[in-house]
C-alpha cells in the first residue's frame, strides 16, 4: 500500500510539473505559431518612380484583383505578446482624380470573408465582434478633397468609416503611386474598437488590446466607359 502511495504521488508530482510547462509553454508555442502579415506598402517600382505629375492620375480608377483590405491587432495570451492579421481580397470601390486631387473616394470591404490563421478567430469575429450577418460590410468614404504632391507619395485622406452601421471620422496616413497603367494605393486607419461598438474580447488567458489598425492595399484600374 505504502508503494502504491508513492507511485501515485509521483504521478502527481509529475502530472503537476507537465501541466506547469504546458502553462509557460503553450502561450510561447502560440506565439511562434502565429504568422502576422507584413504592412502594406508601395511596390519598389511605384515606390521608386514617386508620384512626378498628380495631374497624370485624372479620372476614375475602380478597385481591382489584387487589392486586400482587412485589421492588424495585438493579442496577449499568458503575458506573450502576438500581432494578428485578418484580411480579404473581396474590396470594391471607385476613386476620382481631377487636376491632380482626390475629389471622391469609396470603398467597400467584405467583413464576412476576412480571414486570418485561427478558424475560432474569425468565427468570433464575424459573429460576436463584427455580426457580419446583419452587416456584412465596412465603408469607407472622402469627406474632403485630397491634393496629391509632386515628388511625394503622401497623401492624408479625411473621410467616413462605417462599420457595423456607426459611421464616425478618420484620418487615413496613404501613399499613391502609378504603376504602369494604373495606381496603387496603401495605408491604414487607426482606430478604437469601442468607438465602433465592438468589444474585444477577453477570455482570461488571452485579451486583445483596445486599439488596432484598418490596413488596405488598392490595386487601381481605369474604370470601364
Amino acid at each position: 500500500m505504502q508503494k502504491r502511495t508513492k507511485v501515485l504521488a509521483a504521478v502527481g508530482v509529475g502530472a503537476a510539473v507537465l501541466v506547469g510547462v504546458g502553462a509557460v509553454l503553450g502561450p510561447r508555442l502560440y506565439a511562434s505559431t502565429v504568422r502576422a502579415e507584413a504592412a502594406p506598402t508601395l511596390d519598389a517600382s511605384a515606390a521608386a518612380g514617386g508620384l512626378a505629375d498628380p495631374t497624370s492620375l485624372d479620372g476614375t480608377w475602380t478597385v481591382g484583383e489584387g487589392s486586400f483590405a482587412g485589421y492588424r491587432l495585438d493579442e496577449v495570451l499568458g503575458g506573450e505578446d502576438v500581432t494578428v492579421t485578418g484580411r480579404t481580397e473581396q474590396v470594391s470601390g471607385d476613386l476620382t482624380v481631377d487636376g491632380g486631387t482626390l475629389t471622391a473616394a469609396t470603398v467597400e470591404v467584405d467583413v464576412a470573408s476576412i480571414a486570418t490563421d485561427q478558424q475560432r478567430r474569425d468565427d468570433y469575429f464575424r459573429g460576436t465582434a463584427m455580426q457580419a450577418d446583419t452587416w456584412p460590410t465596412a465603408t469607407f468614404t472622402l469627406t474632403e478633397p485630397a491634393e496629391l504632391v509632386a515628388g511625394s507619395t503622401d497623401a492624408r485622406l479625411t473621410g467616413d468609416l462605417t462599420i457595423r452601421d456607426v459611421t464616425r471620422p478618420v484620418t487615413v496616413d496613404a501613399e499613391v503611386a502609378p504603376t504602369g497603367d494604373g495606381v496603387q494605393v496603401v495605408g491604414a486607419v487607426p482606430v478604437t474598437f469601442r468607438d465602433w461598438g465592438i468589444t474585444p474580447p477577453d477570455l482570461g488567458f488571452v485579451t486583445v488590446e483596445e486599439t488596432g489598425a484598418v490596413e488596405f492595399d488598392l490595386v487601381l484600374t481605369p474604370a470601364a466607359g
